[in-house]
Order: structure tokens, then C-alpha cells, then sequence
């Protein structure tokens, strides 16, 4: 089974392997290489090598057409000696995927009680709100684990719900399986949530929890997410959300923030910021850091981005603060974003040395930090034991 998690040097072995079978029968010799399993998402598989796409191709087990779901209907029908009154709409409600339709008509006799052949023609009508509740009610048991595992993240807290906000955009959508740049840019409301997880954190969060990689595939190369299970998508459209965010323990807050934290900070201090976004990412929270968020933000007028990031999108503004903040003109115009918020408490002030900034006064409570004097082999520990701890507390406190 080829998974989407398995590395390019992986794929690229068996792709070798294909077109040495492909190059093989060629030759007269009845060699062939089949992958079962392989879903759209790991397909790329096959251009990972030079020429191999015309030598091979996949071949997908589709949905029922109408046709047959409708003769798939009838047969249990006679067997059961009833009537459903509409076979397009069941039709219709599973797509044709041939297990769904069965457990759909199966909720459907439940519903009336029939459970083996009735004595007399019993007619059954097709009642879409009803049937949807209890089929979603039935596929609780096997998926509502996987969903609230991958709704509360990597490391979960109460106002981390990006992969929430992800999965309900998914479930809204006709396919189940997304380009998540694309969905990103279609979706401004959850945007910022869904630029925030597909560059790492998706792929961390399904690599660290069988459960989750068992149901949800992810290509952080090509950005594309995949729920192939039919039923898995059919219970998530159908999920109650504000009762699954309840489940998941996520607190209803009276603001939504794009980002945990925003840093800020002159161009001398970006390898300590480089150093700061990856220990905060490491553990899940969402950080907005200039470089990262380049390519999602094209087109775009980066005063307009840095305006509505410092001053509103995000929950905590970290300014290492300096003589070369307080002189340079992005970090000064940041400042004049941020310092607004300076009364919410949601700046936090690194001090790097002395300097006083208009609007920052002197008794707000900030980390003071220094690298002078540290072996360059203990500065990541310094930064974690002086900078991190106090932020991600920062944030628990909430």
C-alpha cells in the first residue's frame, strides 16, 4: 500500500521499479508491478521518474453509477419485500459508494423496524434529515476518536483550533480531497488558520497520532489532503460542530486570532526570531514570522499584512527590542501597529538592551535577554528557559 507519507527517496525506488517492469513487458516478458491502495494524493508517485507516467497509470475503483445503485436498491427491496420511495435521492446522498448506500438503506428499514422480510409490501419513505442524524449516530463509534484527536492538535490547548477550523472547511466542500493553498485563498475566514498548519504542523500532527494517520492523508510537498473514506466524509458533513468543539474542550472566545503569536523584530535580530518561531512551532502554537508566510501573501501589499497582523490577527505581538527597532523603518512602522494593543496586554517586550520606545513605558513586564557571554552551543537552551517557558505560560494563562 503506497501512502502519501512515505518519503520521495521511497516513492522514487518504486517508481524505478515500475518502469523496470513497464520496460520489461515491453520486451515481451509478462512482468507487472501493482500497488493497491494507492490514493490520488500519493499518485505523484509516478512523475517522481523520468518518462514513467506514459508507461503506467492508476486505475480507481468508482462509485456505483445510477443505474446499478438503483439496481443494487431493488434486489434488497425484493429480498426484504418492501418499497423505498426514492432511489435517486439515496443515490444522490451517498454518491453511489457502495457500502454508504447499504448502511443508508439499512437506517432506513431501522427506522421502521425492519429487520428481516416483511409479511406484507411495507412502503418506506425517504426521510433525509432524520436518516442523516442516524446515520451520523451510527459512524460516531468508529470516527468520532479519529476527528476530535485531530481537532485538538499535536499538543492540545483550548484556544488551538486551527485544525478545527481545517477539517469543518474540508467537510464543506464537494470533494474530499483539497489543495489546501487553494482552499486557503477561497476561504478568507479560515485562511490564517489553514496557512498556519499546511507548512508543518499538518504533517507533524498525522505523523505523531496513528489514529489520525490511519483516516487523514496529508503531501505537505503538493498540499494536498485527502479523506478517502466515503463515510468518514459523509459522517463530517453531517457532524454537528458546535457540539464537537464542545467534545474537543476548545473555549468559545469573544475574539479569533489568524496567529497565537507575531514577532517583530529588526533585520540584526532575526536569527534569535528564526530561533524563537521554531521552538514556539515545536510545540504547535501558530506564529507568524515574515519569511514563512512570503508565498501565501503574493500580490499583496505587505503594509496592508503587517498592519492587520500586528494590530489584530494576532493574540500576542513578541518585540525583541532594540537601538535597531527603535531605528529601522519596518520594525518602527510595526511598532505604530502594535502599541495600540500595549493596554489589552498583548504586547510582550524582549529587552535587548536599553533603549526606550514611545509607547512601551519601562514598567510593562518584558523578558530581558542577552547572549553575551553564553557558549554558542547553549544559546537554544537560553532561549528556551528565558524566552519559551514564560510565553507558552503566557498563553496558558488565558
Amino acid at each position: 500500500m503506497c501512502r502519501p507519507s512515505l518519503e520521495d527517496q521511497t516513492q522514487e525506488k518504486i517508481a524505478n521499479l515500475i518502469k523496470i517492469a513497464a520496460e520489461d513487458y515491453e520486451e515481451g516478458q509478462k512482468l507487472k508491478i501493482v500497488i493497491i491502495g494507492i490514493n490520488k494524493v500519493g499518485s505523484e508517485l509516478i512523475h517522481l521518474v523520468h518518462d514513467i507516467a506514459k508507461r503506467c497509470g492508476i486505475h480507481r475503483i468508482k462509485p456505483a453509477p445510477l443505474d446499478t445503485t438503483i439496481e443494487l436498491i431493488s434486489k434488497g427491496e425484493e429480498k426484504l419485500n418492501i418499497k423505498i420511495s426514492d432511489h435517486e435521492g439515496i443515490f444522490k446522498e451517498t454518491g453511489g459508494d457502495y457500502w454508504l448506500t447499504q448502511l443508508v438503506c439499512q437506517a432506513i428499514c431501522l427506522s421502521k423496524n425492519i429487520t428481516q422480510t416483511a409479511p406484507t409490501k411495507a412502503e418506506l419513505a425517504l426521510d433525509i434529515p432524520a436518516l442523516r442524524a442516524k446515520v451520523t449516530d451510527r459512524l460516531d463509534h468508529a470516527y468520532s476518536e479519529p476527528v476530535i484527536e485531530f481537532c485538538r492538535g499535536n499538543r492540545f490547548r483550548s484556544t488551538n483550533d486551527p485544525y478545527l477550523k481545517l477539517l469543518k472547511c474540508v467537510s464543506e466542500q464537494e470533494s474530499s480531497i483539497v489543495d489546501l493553498t487553494e482552499l486557503a485563498n477561497a476561504h478568507p475566514d479560515v485562511r490564517g488558520s489553514i496557512n498556519n498548519v499546511k507548512e508543518k504542523r499538518l504533517a507533524i500532527l498525522i505523523d505523531s497520532k496513528p489514529i489520525c494517520e490511519r483516516y487523514f492523508y496529508y503531501n505537505p510537498a503538493t498540499k494536498h489532503f485527502a479523506i478517502e473514506d466515503p463515510a468518514l466524509f459523509y459522517f463530517m458533513k453531517h457532524l454537528n460542530w458546535d457540539d464537537l468543539r464542545k467534545k474537543c474542550g476548545f473555549r468559545a472566545g469573544d475574539r479569533e486570532f489568524d496567529f497565537d503569536f507575531a514577532i517583530s523584530f529588526a533585520g540584526e535580530n532575526r536569527p534569535l526570531a528564526r530561533a524563537i518561531k521554531a521552538q514556539l512551532e515545536t510545540l504547535d502554537f501558530s506564529v507568524f514570522f515574515d519569511e514563512l508566510f512570503e508565498a501565501n501573501y503574493l500580490g499583496q501589499a505587505w503594509h496592508k499584512t503587517f498592519m492587520d497582523i500586528f494590530s489584530d490577527k494576532s493574540r500576542f505581538v513578541v518585540c525583541l527590542l532594540d537601538k535597531f527597532h527603535l531605528e529601522k523603518i519596518w520594525p518602527t512602522f510595526e511598532r505604530e501597529c502594535f502599541v495600540p494593543r500595549v493596554p489589552e496586554a498583548a504586547v510582550i517586550p524582549i529587552y535587548l538592551d536599553n533603549s526606550s520606545f514611545p509607547g512601551i513605558s519601562k514598567d510593562i513586564v518584558g523578558i530581558k535577554f542577552s547572549p553575551d557571554g553564553v557558549p554558542q552551543e547553549d544559546i537554544q537552551n537560553k532561549i528556551t528557559d528565558e524566552i519559551i517557558y514564560k510565553l507558552a505560560a503566557r498563553i496558558e494563562s488565558i
